[in-house]
């Protein structure tokens, strides 16, 4: 084992991650002799771990909250994706080099392609929440070929820095506008934290959708949010937030241990029994 690739998952906390599980679980089922590790890093030890991955000591790691920024800003180079997105969620070496990625929005958009068939086909989407992961969400989206993205925030400036960094197809609006923006919205995509297990629920009249609207949320906990049910039962069909976490995971494992994993239901069973198990306790 003293060869074996090891990769992390490195936030502050870290507890609550489930990382370890999906990657654990690609480990075994592909028998590739790997580590993965959930290390709590505080701010100021941060520097060193990036020491030790341009070292070679780990193949790389995952990074989360709070050290996505701190990453993107240390990195020596950084892919396409983390340079639109601002952040960094994935790191590696190569010759001596701490390269950056960001998978968010690979793995949003993977969940929707396996889950919400012909979300692409949309033309304009609004974006709930202009948060860090919305940022993630607006790059694949565009990505995707959709020509607007209006984006409701509470805070209208946050969600004005967000349009501004992603150019003239994007516009901003205060949170009140979001039920006259529902009515033109291809795809409507919960950024927020409401309606997440001990959030308020996202509350907002969905039935002036347009016919084929499509509607899904990043959030996981709980698995079928207020704002999935009550799309689901305006008529939209919905994708649940769970699968952009499983396929955010793919290509860093992919680069660490050498092959690329599958994201099928066996994977969601396994997280889904996971969850069930911590919301009993």
């Amino acid at each position: 084992m003293a060869d074996a690739p090891r990769a992390f998952v490195a936030g502050h906390p870290i507890g609550h991650s489930r990382s370890p599980l999906i990657h654990g679980e690609w480990l075994t089922r592909y028998g590739i002799d790997g580590v993965y590790s959930a290390i709590d890093v505080a701010p100021h030890d941060f520097p060193a771990l990036l020491v030790d991955i341009r070292a070679g000591k780990w193949a790389g790691g995952n990074v989360t909250i709070p050290h996505k920024e701190a990453a993107f800003e240390r990195a020596d180079n950084r892919d396409e994706a983390a340079d639109a997105i601002g952040a960094v969620n994935t790191l590696w070496a190569e010759n001596g080099k701490l390269i950056g990625g960001n998978t968010d929005a690979y793995g949003f958009a993977a969940n929707l392609d396996q889950r919400l068939s012909g979300w692409r086909d949309g033309e304009t989407a609004l974006v709930l929440g202009a948060g860090g992961a919305s940022r993630a969400i607006v790059h694949a989206l565009l990505e995707a070929g959709y020509r607007r993205i209006d984006i409701a925030n509470r805070t209208l400036a946050r969600a004005e820095q967000l349009a501004a960094r992603f150019g003239e197809k994007v516009a901003a609006h205060y949170w009140n506008a979001a039920d006259d923006l529902i009515s033109s919205a291809n795809l409507i995509v919960n950024t927020t934290s409401l309606g997440m297990v001990g959030q308020p629920p996202l509350e907002l009249d969905l039935g002036s959708a347009p016919v084929g609207a499509m509607a899904t949320d990043i959030v996981y906990v709980p698995l079928e949010t207020p704002f999935l049910r009550s799309a689901a039962a305006a008529g939209l069909k919905t994708c649940d937030g769970l699968g952009m976490l499983l396929h955010q995971a793919a290509p860093g494992f992919a680069r660490w241990f050498g092959r690329f994993p599958e994201v099928d239901e066996d994977l969601r069973a396994v997280v889904l029994s996971d969850l069930a198990a911590v919301h009993a306790r």
